[in-house]
């Protein structure tokens, strides 16, 4: 289980400007739990009619509070869009590069917040040469290897995602399935965390650490603020003090990198 946080801008800007020194503070507090590694992926949109530009991915297996590259990559690097993630790993996961999220294939990146579990049936779902092109040993990449299977056929990324999360949904009901993707122009969130909830020996750890009272109460939600006309930013409770909104549950939304306009694909047609 992770902790994510994404930005988009009209501008080039590195994450710390987007959200505050204060927030990214508070976010990265959260590595006394959320310490098993870190990642940031950035993209800028292109020009109208042209081939939309990968995204670019650096992750470590490191605590982000201690790693001077994490501070590099959210202060110094400037981009139109940033999703950076904190690893909790999933027990039995191995702490390592290759699981560390977001994930790069096929110009898109992502990161997952949630644990889908047996990996079994999820394995089960991919194409052969989707499951080759596996790196690491996570049920997130299969996540995520599973939404690039339906972008050969969805007309659009979003529509990809939302036949993947939909497709999820019907084998593992109470699983969280938060993601956030990058890539062709767009910021994609998943909101869709159904009947998640933590077990026991997650909660004991969440008061050990005592991180807020958000992550007790409600762990796997995504809520989304306008800090300024300019830029919007998303992000798993439990840390800073934006102008919080709530987000669709259950429900894929698409964020343009040109001008932060949204379209909603919800799991279940209105």
């Amino acid at each position: 289980m992770c902790r994510l946080l994404g930005v988009v801008s009209t501008s080039a800007i590195s994450v710390v400007d987007a959200v505050g020194s204060e927030v990214l503070a508070d976010f990265l507090a959260l590595t006394k739990v959320h310490g098993d590694g870190w990642g940031v992926a950035t993209a800028d949109r292109t020009s109208p009619g042209d081939t939309p530009i990968d995204p670019r991915v650096q992750v470590s297996a490191d605590n982000a509070l201690h790693d001077p590259d994490f501070a590099a990559a959210t202060h110094d690097h400037r981009a139109e869009a940033s999703v950076v993630h904190l690893r909790w790993a999933t027990n039995g996961l191995a702490v390592e590069p290759r699981n560390s999220h977001p994930f790069l294939a096929d110009g898109i990146a992502m990161a997952h917040n949630g644990s889908i579990k047996p990996i079994g049936p999820l394995g089960e779902l991919l194409d052969d040469d989707v499951t080759a092109s596996l790196r690491g040993t996570t049920d997130s990449e299969r996540y995520f290897g599973l939404i690039r299977q339906h972008r050969r056929s969805a007309p659009t990324l979003a529509e990809a995602v939302r036949r993947a999360v939909s497709q999820l949904r019907e084998v593992y009901p109470d699983a969280s399935l938060n993601a956030l993707l990058l890539g062709e122009d767009q910021l994609i969130v998943v909101h869709a965390h159904a009947h998640s909830r933590l077990l026991d020996e997650d909660v004991e750890e969440i008061t050990a650490a005592e991180l807020p009272a958000e992550h007790l109460e409600d762990y796997f939600a995504l809520r989304v603020a306008r800090p300024t006309p300019d830029t919007l930013v998303v992000g798993s409770t439990g840390f800073g003090s934006l102008a919080w909104e709530p987000l669709e549950p259950e429900c894929v939304t698409a964020i343009a990198l040109s001008d932060l306009s949204t379209t909603r694909h919800p799991l279940v047609a209105d």
